[in-house]
């Protein structure tokens, strides 16, 4: 009898060709295959950690000279001092009431954007949906224009009136784009129209309103940190707290939305859900900063294209993007302030930082016949 390859193996010892993968009708992975996977996934994590521990240490550095620089400047050890409680002659006023409040207000928003603004993006796999472009930011901008030219609002209770009327806008935005889904380019086609509604809303209110009202109306249309106060720094900080842990836990959901509904779907995501639990805590978190310092143009949208160049692809976005907001909030209003020789709002040199990555981008998209 002729014996076989198998049955010519020593007793103890396995014949190659009879190792089987686990699951019929598959193959075991090479070797070689998952090494290179992990040691990918590997390098990926360690550019992931250095990104991300090079952004934290940006933000603290700039964070720094906002509180040094200034008509008087102030060394490390005043701001310190300060920071730390101690009475410094001429730095506890400049620094602790001026100064310090405007940082952390330029940090608290610039993390709310940078983290609203690429949930979603990372959501509706599109990186023109973002909240300055699809009209949440519109909205609240309007809605303050109405509660201080027509209802004569101020303070708190209009900082409430935007939130609640970007909340309102969302809702109306994805009501309109739902159709047995929302498809990411029908939710922005939506929202674009939404907002050029929205802006000739804004467009009326500011033909009509008094002169002793276009001054705080203009914070509302262009985004500033003018006048940054504790009381203001503090409700958006709270949000933070509340809703951004909400997202990091929606994290790994997000990502694989950005297969496709069925495919998510297929992976035990719940689609609708998840999608509605991201849009409202993303939108709660603009609103809130919108409130505070009105529309920074385009920090929502630079954010989350500049992070994913950083950490790279098949990594979550949204802590280097709040970093990256942060960032940029800082980095525009230093800039305002000192750079240009007159004073300008952080949202007009974000503002003219980021259009030219939009005009750049839908350029793109139509050379290469992608959709956006």
């Amino acid at each position: 009898m002729t014996r076989t390859r198998a049955d010519a193996a020593p007793q103890g010892e396995v014949a190659p060709s009879s190792v089987r993968s686990p699951v019929p009708g598959t193959r075991r992975a090479h070797p070689d295959t998952v090494a290179t996977v992990v040691a990918t996934r590997t390098s990926g994590d360690r550019r992931r950690r250095v990104v991300l521990g090079a952004l934290c240490l940006a933000v603290v550095v700039l964070l720094g000279v906002t509180l040094m620089v200034g008509h008087t400047f102030y060394s490390p050890s005043e701001v310190l001092g300060v920071i730390l409680g101690q009475d410094v002659g001429g730095a506890s006023f400049t620094v602790g009431r001026l100064r310090l409040p405007r940082a952390g207000m330029a940090l608290v928003t610039g993390l709310a954007f940078g983290m609203g603004g690429v949930t979603f993006q990372t959501m509706l796999r599109n990186p023109l949906a973002s909240p300055d472009i699809i009209g949440i930011s519109s909205g609240a901008s309007a809605a303050a224009m109405v509660a201080i030219v027509v209802l004569g609002l101020s303070g708190p209770s209009l900082s409430l009136f935007a939130i609640l009327a970007g909340l309102g806008v969302a809702l109306a935005v994805y009501l309109l784009a739902y159709r047995g889904g929302v498809a990411g380019t029908r939710l922005i086609l939506v929202g674009i129209g939404i907002a050029a509604m929205l802006d000739s809303v804004i467009s009326y209110l500011l033909d009509k309103a008094p002169d002793w009202d276009l001054q705080e109306a203009m914070r509302w249309l262009t985004g500033s940190l003018n006048g940054a106060s504790w009381d203001q720094v503090l409700p958006v900080l709270v949000a933070l707290l509340l809703l951004g842990p909400v997202l990091l836990g929606q994290a790994k959901n997000l990502d694989m939305l950005q297969l496709g509904d069925q495919a998510a779907g297929a992976l035990g995501v719940r689609v609708e859900r998840t999608r509605l639990v991201a849009i409202c805590a993303a939108v709660v978190l603009i609103a809130f900063a919108t409130a505070a310092a009105g529309p920074i143009a385009f920090v929502a949208f630079l954010s989350g294209p500049i992070a994913a160049r950083l950490v790279g692809p098949g990594r979550s976005l949204l802590v280097p993007a709040a970093l990256v907001g942060a960032l940029l909030v800082l980095a525009g209003d230093l800039a305002g302030q000192w750079l240009f020789g007159t004073r300008f709002p952080v949202g007009v040199v974000t503002g003219a930082a980021g259009a030219p990555y939009l005009i750049y981008l839908i350029a793109r998209t139509n050379r290469t016949g992608g959709a956006l």
